[in-house]
């Protein structure tokens, strides 16, 4: 098979890693891709927001299966597009994908699935967001009701911080994101996150995890798009997973079947677990990054044939192989994230790391400068490793860290703390 994949972050490259390990992948093009993916495939300049384009391309390289990696091109309708053009193609419809774009769709599908999530009230004025927060007090979540990369929530712990949130979102901070605001109540526990493969008509989940969204150590600081994580996710046992299969995850997909937008891709369900009982926090329709980089780590190879079994509507028959082991990636950001930061720096030391099925540094935002690696983004590089428990994992990932010469970066030294 020829494959494309979209888009140019860790989690792409992840997926790159993994897809090049089954045989039937003969030949892999990445767009946009980045210095890490540069090394195992070949890197394609494209808009992979505009659907026309993306098909072009796919008809003039012979391209057999799309694998849509962020959220944006989702929410732009490129599988939309890919599919009316008869490309095979992994990744939820404009109108699916709403489950991410737009907070206040999820809660309405939620309300309709009858599916256990946090109370809320969705506003397009600041005034009566504000009367609002007032009469609930805090801690409140304050949520830009579209995409933000992550970085769109506010998980105020007083009143102030959800009125300057309000006035942040209104005032621009997230663009076009923040033009409506999802307010929910403070949902106490520990967040996990569950992936699921769907196709339309049956669900199969392929993994947990537990994403670190805090700048630093001991989950303090302003949230990020994730400073690092690990599978599997203790908290998830096997029987909050059924739970939150049956009265979560199925009852979602059935009330969007029902409203005539079948779900096909990844799912991505962030749960609160409380007491043994989950509650969604919120669904993202494409890979979590970087808890993509995790599940990888430990799928391998298999990954090709269960995406092409959702793509093809397939997964009543399909499985995941599971090895009994662990795996933790660590994030390097550049100093200053998740605010402004500096672009350009070169980073040292990775040609030492150790690239094998156990071991991975995952390229987030870098780009090649003659023959140096260079800073191109917040989230730089995401390293990646297994072992039989997680300590074992741990200590892998973090022996990698330290080899690598970034002082312009920083990173968390405690990812995994809640399961040791």
């Amino acid at each position: 098979m020829n494959i494309l994949i979209l888009g140019s972050g860790g989690r792409e490259h992840a997926l790159a890693w993994a897809v090049m390990q089954n045989p039937k992948c003969d030949k892999l093009i990445v767009a946009p891709g980045n210095a890490g993916m540069a090394q195992i495939a070949e890197c394609a300049a494209l808009d992979i927001n505009d659907g026309a384009a993306v098909a072009t391309f796919c008809s003039e390289n012979a391209i057999d299966f799309v694998i849509v990696g962020p959220e944006a091109p989702l929410a732009a309708g490129v599988a939309d597009r890919l599919r009316e053009a008869g490309i095979l193609t992994f990744g939820p419809s404009k109108a699916a994908a709403q489950l991410e774009a737009s907070k206040n769709f999820t809660k309405e599908i939620c309300d309709a699935a009858n599916a256990p999530t946090a109370g809320y009230a969705h506003f397009t004025d600041a005034e009566a967001a504000k009367t609002y927060i007032r009469a609930q007090g805090a801690p409140i979540v304050v949520k830009a009701d579209g995409l933000a990369a992550g970085k769109g929530v506010i998980v105020a712990e007083t009143e102030e911080q959800a009125l300057d949130a309000i006035d942040d979102m209104f005032g621009g901070t997230f663009g076009g994101a923040g033009a409506e605001v999802v307010i929910e109540e403070f949902m106490e526990g520990e967040e996990a996150s569950l992936f699921v493969l769907v196709d339309g008509e049956d669900v199969l989940a392929i993994g947990t995890a537990q994403d670190h969204k805090r700048v630093g150590e001991g989950d303090t600081g302003p949230n990020t798009g994730g400073m690092g994580a690990y599978s599997p996710a203790p908290v998830l046992s096997a029987e909050i997973e059924a739970k939150a299969m049956a009265e979560i995850v199925k009852p979602t997909m059935q009330a969007m079947a029902a409203r005539g937008m079948p779900y096909q891709g990844v799912l991505y369900a962030g749960l609160m677990i409380k007491d043994g009982q989950p509650r969604l926090v919120e669904y993202n329709v494409r890979f979590g990054d970087p808890e993509c980089q995790v599940l990888m780590m430990r799928l391998g190879a298999q990954v090709l044939d269960l995406l092409q079994a959702a793509a093809e509507g397939r997964l009543n028959d399909a499985q995941v192989n599971w090895a009994d082991d662990h795996a933790v990636t660590v994030v390097l950001a550049a100093n200053g994230y998740p605010g402004s930061y500096e672009k350009g720096s070169v980073i040292n030391g990775l040609a030492t790391c150790p690239e094998d099925s156990k071991n991975m540094v995952f390229h987030a935002g870098t780009a090649q400068r003659d023959s140096q690696i260079i800073a191109t983004g917040g989230r730089v590089l995401n390293v990646t490793a297994r072992g039989t428990n997680l300590q074992e994992a741990r200590d892998r990932a973090y022996a990698m860290v330290n080899q690598i010469d970034w002082p312009q970066g920083f990173h968390r030294r405690d990812i995994g703390w809640r399961a040791l």
